[in-house]
């Protein structure tokens, strides 16, 4: 295969990175705040922005300086990964039960019409101040950081990856910039995959609506626990970090 083509193969593959489990995990969550397929989208793109930047950054130090990330270090990573999965479906569970998350059709002046969803806490009152809301220009900074987390922890498979693909180091930035570019436009239109359950239930659905966001929180939670413990515990185990005395210099 000639470089063009190593190339575009990085792009495909940045496409397949989005659909990875952790991934829509992640994003499905954001989503759960979102009221349109168009902020749907931004928060997809927001997310895959965060995750290039992170891999261009940190792959491009790496594949610069000819060396690898630790597997400490990827390990750690990962780690954080699962605990911010864990944290993130936390939030949403949080939101529905102790919030009362209450969802309507909203309505603008323009005729322009979307899903709204807020929460009326213990004792609240249903008033149209609970209606009044402004929509954030720009992108959703929840989804960039969350983006550069993963592009973080992503980092040295994708080094090793782009290493074993080309033989340059500005080829293998291309390689990378090429594989987020992939990941920023699948993870846009993965989200809006993922809103269209959420909008389509939540008008007429409510209770549907609010099983869906549960199943996301809980499914987030579990995947978070799964990682935590394949990092934590068990890769610690089997690679002795586990044991105090491999600690100890002999």
């Amino acid at each position: 295969m000639n470089e063009f083509g190593v190339l575009m193969l990085g792009f495909v593959l940045g496409i397949k990175h989005a659909t990875e489990a952790d991934h829509l995990a992640a994003v499905a969550t954001l989503a759960t705040r979102q009221h349109s397929f168009a902020q749907s989208m931004k928060l997809g793109a927001a997310w895959g922005i965060g995750h290039s930047v992170t891999l261009l950054l940190f792959g491009g130090i790496v594949l610069a300086l000819g060396t690898s990330i630790s597997p400490l270090v990827a390990l750690a990573l990962e780690l954080a990964v699962g605990g911010m999965l864990i944290g993130l479906g936390a939030n949403v569970l949080y939101r529905l039960v102790q919030q009362r998350i209450h969802v309507h059709v909203h309505t603008h002046g323009l005729g322009l019409r979307h899903v709204h969803a807020h929460s009326h806490t213990a004792g609240g009152v249903h008033g149209d101040a609970a209606h009044e809301h402004a929509h954030a220009g720009g992108l959703p900074m929840r989804a960039l950081a969350v983006g550069m987390t993963h592009g973080m922890a992503g980092t040295a498979a994708l080094v090793v990856l782009s290493l074993g693909a080309v033989q340059s180091w500005p080829a293998g930035l291309a390689f990378i910039a090429l594989f987020g570019t992939g990941s920023i436009i699948g993870m846009a239109l993965l989200s809006v995959a993922i809103a269209i359950p959420l909008r389509l239930t939540a008008p007429r659905f409510g209770r549907l609506y609010k099983g869906l966001t549960a199943l996301i929180g809980g499914l987030s939670c579990a995947l978070g626990m799964l990682i935590v413990y394949r990092v934590g515990v068990a890769e610690a185990l089997r690679l002795g970090w586990l044991n105090p005395g491999s600690w100890i210099q002999s």
